[in-house]
């Protein structure tokens, strides 16, 4: 990736500046809220602001508030999501409620969503700007809501969402984040309507192909680059896009073995292999990547009007989440 230098050196200036923020007593709380972050994580949403802000002639130290509040509100959703779907592990270390407790893991996840807002609050920027950032940060956070429980609906329900479904769910689960993330750089930088419209759009977007591009490798991606099973997502019942494109288009026998695989936790090996198998035969992976890159399409479209270097930064961090390998 050729932005990897610029993502570390970004990460680098956010977590020292999240180290100042995630200190307090009793001690063990804001350990806790700080687990996740120090034991992994890229920083994407952080290094989308900071890039959104330069792009408009904005400073990191503007931006550098905003960032880490995203960064906070994040792992305020990884904490609670990992309680909701009862996982133990994420970045190779126990989740929060599994190192710390189920209630001091809730109370860690209510402090990093208490504390971006309260960055925010406080940061120099003119009173507009922090109206600005306040209302998009809550939008975001209230969008992530929303669809966390249309994916819970989703995996309840017996039948199979459509596209226009799945794209909505993931829109709001995933793509709300990179949105804010993209938006709250721009009002660090700008108080102009469209320059926030447009870099919204580049984030919701890119979010969206960041989504399609994760589940195609939940799918079919490499055991020993994802850490799970291949085919993990579709013993799981994940109804990603893949899966439900694949269960559309497959006709006869191969959709049986599809299906034979979906949601079933006790699929052999053999089987769940052969309908990984059959899922590929079809052309289910390029058919998934042609859907990332047109989204990605549209995010490039959003700044046409923009140049410098952070925008062949934003540009090159989209590639690389499109044409991650499986």
């Amino acid at each position: 990736m050729n932005n990897a230098n610029p993502i570390k050196k970004n990460a680098k200036t956010v977590n020292k500046y999240l180290k100042t923020k995630l200190k307090g007593n009793p001690k063990i709380l804001y350990d806790a809220a700080g687990h996740l972050i120090v034991n992994g994580g890229k920083r994407l949403r952080p290094y989308m602001v900071i890039k959104s802000c330069q792009i408009l002639g904005g400073k990191t130290a503007t931006a550098t508030p905003a960032a880490s509040a995203i960064e906070m509100v994040h792992n305020f959703t990884l904490v609670h999501d990992d309680i909701m779907d009862n996982d133990e592990m994420r970045h190779g270390v126990p989740t929060v409620h599994k190192k710390f407790g189920l209630p001091i893991a809730i109370l860690a996840g209510d402090v990093l969503f208490s504390k971006a807002f309260q960055i925010i609050s406080s940061s120099k920027l003119s009173g507009g700007a922090i109206s600005q950032l306040i209302s998009q940060l809550a939008k975001g956070c209230v969008d992530v809501c929303e669809g966390q429980l249309l994916d819970i609906k989703m995996a309840d329900e017996k039948r199979i969402p459509t596209q226009k479904e799945y794209i909505t769910m993931i829109g709001k689960k995933t793509a709300a984040l990179f949105d804010v993330s993209c938006s709250m750089g721009a009002i660090c930088a700008s108080n102009k309507k469209k320059d926030i419209q447009n870099l919204s759009s580049f984030g919701k977007n890119l979010g969206i192909a960041f989504q399609i591009t994760d589940d195609l490798i939940g799918v079919m991606g490499d055991p020993k680059v994802t850490k799970k099973p291949v085919g993990n997502d579709l013993r799981e019942g994940k109804k990603s896009l893949p899966i439900l494109l694949a269960i559309k288009l497959a006709k006869g026998k191969n959709k049986k073995i599809i299906l034979k695989a979906f949601g079933n936790p006790k699929v052999s090996k053999h089987d769940l292999n052969n309908a990984v198998d059959v899922i590929r035969s079809i052309g289910i992976e390029e058919n998934v990547r042609n859907q990332a890159l047109k989204y990605a399409d549209r995010a490039k479209k959003s700044l046409t009007k923009y140049s410098g270097p952070a925008k062949t930064e934003l540009f090159d961090l989209l590639d690389f989440v499109v044409k991650r390998s499986v």
